[in-house]
C-alpha cells in the first residue's frame, strides 16, 4: 500500500501548455508532469532558482489523471504596444527590462494562447522514494496553506475550487483515483497514466514533451502517456438521473 495524493483541478479557466511554437502557446487534454511540479513546488514557496529541488520533485512524481469534465477549448489572441521604457514583471523580482534599436518598438507583440474553460481533472500522485522528503503528506498541508497564490497553467488561470482532497492508502494510483465521486451526467470518463519506457498497449497513447530542466528553464525530454476512456458506472448514472452527487 502507498499513500496518495488526491487533487482536484478546477477554474473557469486552465492552461495545459504543449511545446510552444513562434508565437502559438499550444494546448495538452492533461497537465504534464512539470505543470504539477510547479503547481506542488509553489504552494511550497520554492524558487526558480533552487533548481535541485524543483528537479528531485520531477523526478520522483509519478502521476494518473481522471478527466472528469472536458469543458472548451477557449483561443486568447493577445497583442500588446511595447515601448523601451517599459517593463515587465517577473517572478524573480526584479522588473524586466527592454533593450534594442528605436524601431524595435513601432509594431506591436502578437500572440495566440489556448486555454480550457470549465474543465475539471482529478490527479492521483505518489513519491518514489515515499519517505524522502517532502512526503505527500507535506505536499497536503502546503496546498492547503500555500507560500504563494496558486494557479493551474498560467497566473490568470485561478482555481475555482479546493485543489487538495485527501490522502489516501492504496496499491495504485488507479484505485486511489476511484475515491472520488464522478461528477453527475455524462456517459464516459478518460483517465490517463505516465507509462515506462518499452511499455506496449493497444490503446491510445501520446508522447509529450512533459517533462522540465529546472536549470536550464527549458523542456528537458519526452514522456508517453496511456489513455484509456471507460463508461461511468450503472450507479453513478442512475444517481446523476436521481439529481444525487454522482
Amino acid at each position: 500500500m502507498s499513500a496518495i495524493l488526491l487533487l482536484n483541478l478546477e477554474a473557469p479557466l486552465m492552461s495545459f501548455g504543449g511545446v510552444a511554437v513562434d508565437n502559438r502557446g499550444v494546448e495538452m487534454p492533461f497537465p504534464a508532469v512539470s505543470l504539477i511540479t510547479g503547481l506542488l513546488a509553489n504552494a511550497m514557496g520554492y524558487r526558480r532558482e533552487q533548481f535541485e529541488l524543483l528537479q528531485r520533485l520531477q523526478d520522483r512524481l509519478q502521476l494518473c489523471l481522471r478527466l472528469d469534465r472536458e469543458g472548451d477549448a477557449t483561443p486568447d489572441f493577445q497583442t500588446a504596444k511595447l515601448e523601451k521604457a517599459d517593463q515587465g514583471w517577473t517572478t524573480r523580482g526584479t522588473p524586466e527590462g527592454r533593450d534594442g534599436g528605436a524601431n524595435t518598438y513601432d509594431n506591436k507583440h502578437l500572440r495566440y494562447r489556448d486555454y480550457h474553460a470549465d474543465r475539471k481533472v482529478t490527479v492521483a500522485l505518489m513519491l518514489s522514494p515515499a519517505e524522502e522528503p517532502p512526503t505527500v503528506h507535506t505536499l497536503f498541508k502546503a496546498l492547503k496553506l500555500p507560500q504563494r497564490p496558486l494557479y493551474i497553467g498560467r497566473k490568470c488561470c485561478l482555481p475555482s475550487a479546493q485543489i487538495a482532497l485527501d490522502v489516501v492508502e492504496k496499491a495504485t494510483l488507479m484505485e486511489a483515483l476511484q475515491e472520488v465521486p464522478l461528477e453527475p451526467g455524462g456517459q464516459a470518463v478518460r483517465t490517463f497514466e505516465a507509462i515506462a519506457p518499452g511499455a506496449r498497449f493497444q490503446i491510445s497513447e501520446h508522447r509529450v514533451s512533459g517533462l522540465r530542466q529546472w536549470r536550464k528553464q527549458m523542456h528537458g525530454g519526452e514522456q508517453r502517456w496511456l489513455e484509456r476512456t471507460q463508461q461511468r458506472p450503472a450507479a453513478a448514472q442512475t444517481q446523476a438521473g436521481a439529481g444525487g452527487a454522482g
